[in-house]
């Protein structure tokens, strides 16, 4: 990458803001040396952060704001009553072309809101998605929606599973990624009537996808598919039970080593091994959700990341711009505009 990127940060955004901030842009910066920021806060904070890292030096411009997003405001007051704020000033930017996108740790609901008031939704697309990586047996897959949208239609899901197949080509780097729909059981009689009527869609669709139809819950970990497509509510549960299993299954190692000498000598043969795996489920490496569906870019970094995981999520909005992932998404989006595309008459199942 030569050509100059800039990315605008909410400098005030997450639990350890601004010193995450500051700290995961240099991070950056030393793994993408064309990477430039739009750094929005208090610059009486900021200015001392960037200065005491060189790597920064003539990478980052301040822009000084007074008001913040904190983590209890409700998005509907944010949106009226943060204008000036470093979330809606960075969301600016990348309206304004100054940034080619934007990277937040805070407020999910506010960044929502604001994300789609300023820029919009790409036409064919009603609702923005929350889409992520997560590490698989075979290497990762892409799941929406991960909590932007609770109730979901036929249309909804398969508009999510377009933005996630785009996603999968931009960041994952898989040619042709397959799609599931995250069901109660593989068989087509299954599910509810949205679910049903959303594969009927997507077997028939005219894209240039792969859809492999309904998968489970667990078929995701096994990496039965590189996307996985479902709504809001079953996404963001079924997301934080893996991560709460992920601690419970460390706790229990930890809990196991230290239980005898034999074991605290077994985990210092075994600790090469732990730590391949801790690098591989680590979190801070998955860190950086799109904000799928709209006219620019915009990426939620986790509330309680550190400077790894921010870096992480800049590195994401990075290789979105580059790889061109919001034209993609109109490409495809208006290959479907005119299609109409029969559903498949089911009964509901009891």
């Amino acid at each position: 990458m030569t050509d100059r990127i800039v990315i605008a940060l909410d400098g005030m955004g997450g639990d350890a803001a601004p010193e995450m901030v500051v700290g995961g842009a240099a991070r950056a910066r030393r793994n993408i040396p064309s990477v430039e920021f739009l750094l929005f806060g208090d610059s009486e904070r900021l200015e001392p952060l960037v200065r005491k890292r060189k790597v920064l030096s003539g990478a980052v411009e301040i822009r000084h704001t007074d008001q913040v997003v904190r983590g209890d405001d409700k998005p509907s007051v944010a949106l009226r009553a943060a204008r000036e704020s470093s979330m809606r000033k960075a969301i600016d930017a990348v309206k304004a072309g100054e940034a080619v996108a934007a990277v937040s740790a805070g407020n999910t609901g506010a960044l929502m809101a604001m994300s789609k008031f300023v820029l919009k939704t790409i036409e064919g697309i009603d609702r923005p998605a929350i889409v992520r990586s997560v590490p698989t047996v075979k290497g990762q897959c892409c799941v929406l929606d991960l909590g932007a949208n609770v109730q979901c239609s036929p249309d909804h899901l398969v508009q999510f599973a377009v933005m996630g197949e785009v996603f999968a080509r931009t960041v994952l780097g898989v040619e042709r990624p397959t799609i599931g729909l995250i069901n109660i059981g593989i068989e087509e009689i299954k599910g509810h009537e949205e679910v049903r009527e959303a594969a009927a869609i997507l077997r028939e669709t005219p894209l240039p996808i792969t859809f492999t139809g309904f998968i489970e819950g667990n078929d995701i970990s096994s990496g039965r598919v590189d996307v996985a497509v479902t709504d809001g509510f079953t996404g963001n549960v079924g997301l934080k039970i893996a991560e709460g299993t992920a601690k419970l299954i460390a706790s229990f190692l930890r809990d196991a080593f230290r239980s005898s000498w034999r074991a605290r000598l077994a985990y210092i043969l075994a600790r090469p091994a732990l730590a391949v795996m801790r690098e591989r489920t680590d979190p801070r490496h998955y860190d950086g959700a799109i904000l799928g569906g709209l006219n620019g870019i915009v990426v939620k970094a986790h509330g309680g990341t550190d400077s790894l995981g921010f870096s992480n999520a800049i590195g994401v909005a990075v290789e979105m711009a580059v790889n061109g992932f919001v034209p993609k998404i109109k490409d495809d989006f208006e290959r479907l505009k005119n299609t109409a595309v029969p559903v498949a008459d089911q009964e509901p199942v009891a």
